[in-house]
């Protein structure tokens, strides 16, 4: 009895071992491809920053050319979206200042039109 336990112990632990070789290679496939995506991640980055990034054409780029010039144009957007804010700030205030001004046109009219 006791030879059959072992027997069964062995035999879950040699399925246990399959399924775990399988995994490993499933994640390993996922590794792999996670790689080409990055690779080819890069390479679109490289090809649309190059003429950018390198300033000058025909001379070769690097990778840290690039990223530099991705963080300048983050930069440059998020000033663009500030200022942006800061326009509609400016212009939501002088709309508010026209209506001001329109109402106090109208009590001007009336209290025109009253005196006459």
């Amino acid at each position: 009895q006791a030879e059959e336990e072992l027997k069964e112990a062995c035999a879950r632990q040699a399925l246990q071992l399959q399924e775990m070789g399988r995994r490993e290679r499933l994640l390993t496939a996922d590794v792999g491809r996670a790689k080409e995506q990055l690779e080819s991640f890069k390479t679109q980055v490289m090809r649309v920053c190059s003429p950018a990034a390198a300033g000058v054409a025909g001379k070769a780029v690097t990778e840290q050319q690039v990223i530099e010039k991705v963080r300048q144009i983050s930069e440059e957007n998020q000033q663009s979206h500030e200022r942006e804010k800061r326009l509609q700030e400016e212009l939501s205030s002088r709309l508010l200042k026209e209506k001001e001004v329109s109402a106090n046109i109208e009590v001007f009219k009336k209290s025109l039109q009253e005196l006459q």
